[in-house]
């Protein structure tokens, strides 16, 4: 869709929802990844002046993604557990109005790139006093949202109800499965698949679990962090799990002795979490899920490769993603030898 098309589509769809003359003064298209579409837009209407995001997908989402709808609920659930995120402003669940579901969030400063993150000297002093605690901090309170606190039930079957002592085993056959699926052989996650049968640790708690927490997914600028974004993979689970996420070697675009999303240090992240938490952090149950996490990258990785191949959605991005299988792979067993030898 034209940018001109989306802007009349919007103003019209909003001014009838709302009851109010809406008008889009200000509109751009912003990155938004393989998956993603998003658009800057400043709305005019009686009550004021707004500057919000839309979120949309573009073409093919991956599978273990959540519908428009989803996102949006858990955004308003993290949001209300006192998480650093954008405000949740509007959902529109339909395909109707733009020819694909989506929804409004406000619009916030700062900048999400790797390299601005770890390397800008313009966060220098933010990166060495305070970033790690916040966003451990904010970790901690995202994990407070349990089964237990969600009246929705549709939501909760899409974030995939699980119990302790199940989830491990239906993560590695999610994993499985997906793996079949794929057109080619890889070994090395098969052995990789049976290190984790064979070495899965007990959860404390089931907890929300953002999915996707990396360097990437939130905005920073020399004031701090301003907010965490992107909801999509969110699901039930292990805490253990987000940590483990941030500390892959694969988001700490270069600056790999810096451990914690190429910008902290372990210990300094677990502590923040725990000191916000109260809940002490687990360095094998971290070492665990970060195998298991360079394992689910490496499979999602040769998903969206094949989507290019299989002509479903083809992209120079997402036939560029594919070379990360063989590196995450690599990882998964580097991890695997360390622990073992460290056993």
């Amino acid at each position: 869709m034209e940018i001109q098309e989306l802007k009349e589509k919007v103003e019209l769809h909003l001014s009838s929802v709302w009851k109010d003359n809406v008008k889009v003064s200000q509109i751009q298209h912003l990155s938004g990844g393989a998956c993603q579409d998003n658009y800057a837009l400043d709305l005019i209407s009686k009550s004021g002046k707004q500057s919000l995001v839309l979120r949309t997908d573009k073409g093919a989402s991956l599978l273990s993604s959540l519908s428009k709808r989803d996102e949006f609920k858990v955004a308003e659930l993290v949001y209300k557990a006192g998480v650093k995120t954008p405000t949740p402003v509007f959902l529109e669940e339909t395909s109707e109005v733009i020819g694909a579901p989506f929804f409004l969030m406000e619009k916030i400063g700062g900048k999400a790139t790797g390299r601005y993150i770890t390397k800008d000297k313009e966060l220098d002093s933010y990166r060495k006093t305070q970033m790690v605690t916040d966003l451990a901090s904010n970790l901690a309170k995202l994990h407070t949202v349990k089964p237990s606190s969600i009246s929705d039930e549709e939501l909760k079957q899409k974030l995939k109800l699980v119990t302790k002592e199940n989830y491990v085993s239906i993560a590695i056959l999610d994993l499985k499965q997906s793996l079949d699926e794929l057109p080619e052989a890889h070994p090395a996650i098969e052995l990789c698949l049976f290190w984790l049968e064979s070495n899965a640790p007990a959860i404390d708690d089931i907890v929300l679990v953002h999915g996707d927490f990396r360097t990437g997914n939130f905005m920073m600028n020399s004031d701090g962090l301003q907010g965490i974004l992107d909801y999509e993979f969110a699901h039930f689970g292990d805490r253990h799990e987000d940590i483990a996420w941030l500390c892959m070697r694969d988001w700490r675009f270069g600056r790999l002795n810096k451990e914690v999303g190429g910008f902290g240090d372990r210990k300094d992240f677990y502590d923040a979490y725990e000191n916000t938490s109260g809940i002490p952090v687990d360095p094998f149950k971290v070492t665990f899920w970060e195998i298991m996490g360079n394992v689910r990258w490496a499979i999602g990785s040769a998903q969206q490769t094949e989507r290019h191949l299989s002509g479903k959605d083809k992209g120079i991005e997402l036939a560029a993603i594919g070379r990360r299988t063989a590196e995450m792979e690599w990882e998964a067993m580097r991890l695997i030898e360390e622990i073992s030898n460290a056993i």
